[in-house]
């Protein structure tokens, strides 16, 4: 899937600090979500689906990636 990211605003967790290493999101058009390394702006990002966001966020509220 290709997406034009140049129009991007991409933002961090209110929770990540100054110079940690963290992702970064924007809210797209057509409910797709982007996500990227904060510490490589200009390199790839991924690109969710609103499905597939939902599902992702879903997993973390419930602990599904939590470690053992």
């Amino acid at each position: 899937m290709n997406v034009d990211l140049s129009e991007a605003r991409w933002f961090k967790s209110s929770r990540s600090q100054a110079g940690k290493e963290c992702v970064e999101v924007a809210f797209l058009d057509g409910g797709k979500v982007g996500v990227r390394d904060s510490k490589n702006p200009t390199g790839p990002a991924l690109v969710f689906t609103p499905g597939e966001w939902d599902a992702f966020t879903a997993g973390v509220t419930d602990g599904e990636f939590s470690r053992p």
